[in-house]
């Protein structure tokens, strides 16, 4: 068998081991890249985990028509109720794209990014993507553009990417190993033909990893998002990490699989798991070494618009967007100014961080405490600034005497929905304390007496003292209350059970 398609001479061996600074934290994501990448990324939110509390992206989808299966997928259309890659609620032409993104650029003015994420593959619709970039270059400059793909047609489409303001291009990687490929995709369809299995697989791999060194070669940064699938390509992403690392990636986005049945994809049909938090989070710290790992991804829908973690896409349907009145010229000026100023405030934050560095404790002589999973409810600016019912994701951390780190977000039901829905309330607050599995606190700007209740007895301290103040500020200093409390000297049951586990 064939393990690969990759000679092992391309491997270059980051180590497994993950350190604070390197393994996707929000203080130090960028760290040790190059200053030109990080004024690429500084405001692009799907990027840099930094840049997600203040600048927003969307996604057009002017691509319908897809070159592969794969057995996570199922592409809807006309549908609102699902939030996942692949579903969208209109299908857009290149013209409709173009003032759908004039709209949104001037109503959501922190918006940097747009996108063209599908519903299918962008550059399975070469023509209608390039059209949509071709007009937003010239009618939106100051808009950083953005394909993903799974890379089956990228070598041909890299000279065309290079020509327009393309400098960011996701590729979807999820194995390097053709025998693992076609356990992934059933087939690909390449030169006329639909081709199955190994070969199709085969065929896909070596596509992917072509365009990303010609996408390296021109100057286009590339991330490369995979897919965990248990007991399919999971150990196996530690090689993937390695291998498109020594290419040129310069970011790694592991997700994991959505694998809910009532999606219709076939691995939910077959009953293909998905994995859970801490088996993730295991994956991204294996992954890691020194290269950036994504960990605050949302797996958007092919029509997002918004902060990651949210979605205004009704705000801007298109019979919407054609009863606006709206002064282009006015609100982008009105964009100018709002970008400045959250780009100044990030400089502030950075270098308050660097002092705060220079001014810390050596290592050696740091207290010996345990790390602490926190969990924080945000509407985003970075700030602890959501109450716990209204909630839809949380914002999982790691803290330790080495600082803090981003680990991941939870997605839940929102709790405090209004009227007179107790089951359903009930069944959305049983969920949310299911999803904070693992978390000692939970901070957020207010909380109900009953959520509270729960909470403690689940072994999760709910916490409202430090509302609209910045999220590691506030983690950090609730880890030194615990500390001081004396409890950072065990760890309580719930979590030395998950530990077993």
């Amino acid at each position: 068998m064939e393990l690969n398609v990759i000679g092992q001479d391309d491997h270059q061996d980051t180590g497994s081991s993950c350190s604070s600074g390197s393994c996707g934290s929000s203080n130090d994501q960028m760290g040790h890249l190059p200053q030109e990448i990080k004024d690429k990324v500084k405001n692009h939110p799907c990027y840099s985990e930094e840049a997600h509390h203040y600048f927003a992206r969307m996604h057009v989808a002017v691509a319908p028509a897809c070159n592969i299966q794969c057995h996570y997928c199922n592409r809807k259309y006309d549908c609102s109720n699902e939030s996942r890659p692949g579903v969208v609620s209109e299908l857009l032409t290149p013209e409709e794209a173009v003032m759908k993104t004039k709209a949104v650029a001037a109503n959501i003015p922190q918006m940097t990014v747009l996108g063209i994420a599908g519903p299918g593959d962008p550059l399975a619709n070469p023509e209608r993507t390039f059209s949509t970039f071709r007009m937003l270059s010239e009618q939106a400059p100051d808009i950083k553009l953005c394909v993903s793909t799974n890379g089956l047609a990228l070598p041909d489409a890299v000279e065309e990417l290079s020509k327009h303001n393309i400098d960011h291009v996701t590729i979807t990687i999820n194995t390097v190993d053709p025998e693992i490929g076609a356990k992934i995709y059933p087939w690909i369809y390449w030169n006329n033909k639909r081709i199955h299995g190994v070969k199709g697989a085969k065929i896909l791999i070596q596509q992917q990893q072509k365009g990303l060194e010609m996408l390296v070669a021109k100057g286009i940064l590339v991330k490369v998002n995979s897919v965990m699938i248990p007991g399919v390509n999971d150990e196996h992403l530690k090689e993937v990490s390695r291998i498109v690392k020594s290419k040129g990636a310069f970011l790694h986005n592991v997700m994991p699989l959505i694998s809910e049945a009532e999606h219709g994809t076939f691995y939910g049909v077959m009953g293909q798991r998905g994995p859970e938090p801490e088996e993730l989070q295991d994956l991204q710290d294996a992954c890691a070494g020194d290269m950036n790992m994504m960990r605050h991804c949302r797996q958007c829908r092919a029509d997002a618009v918004g902060l990651l973690g949210e979605d205004r896409g009704e705000e801007f349907t298109m019979d919407k967007i054609a009863a606006m009145d709206i002064d282009y010229d006015a609100a982008m000026k009105k964009r100018a100014v709002i970008h400045q100023g959250i780009l100044e405030e990030l400089d502030e934050k950075e270098a308050k961080r660097a002092r705060l560095a220079s001014a810390s404790v050596p290592a050696a002589a740091k207290p010996d405490t345990r790390p602490v999973l926190m969990a924080v409810a945000t509407s985003g600016g970075g700030l602890i600034n959501q109450h716990f019912g209204h909630a839809t994701e949380f914002l999982v951390y790691e803290v330790s005497p080495n600082g803090v780190r981003f680990i991941s977000h939870r997605k839940v039901d929102q709790y405090c929905i209004g009227g007179d829905t107790c089951g359903e309330k009930e069944s959305a607050l049983s969920g949310s304390i299911r999803a904070l599995k693992g978390c000692e606190a939970v901070l957020c700007s207010k909380i109900g007496y009953e959520p509270w209740s729960l909470l403690e007895d689940a072994g999760i301290q709910p916490n409202g003292e430090h509302a609209m103040e910045p999220i590691e500020e506030a983690i950090l200093a609730v880890y030194e209350e615990m500390r001081v409390d004396g409890r950072l000297d065990a760890t309580p049951a719930h979590v030395a059970e998950l530990a077993k586990a």
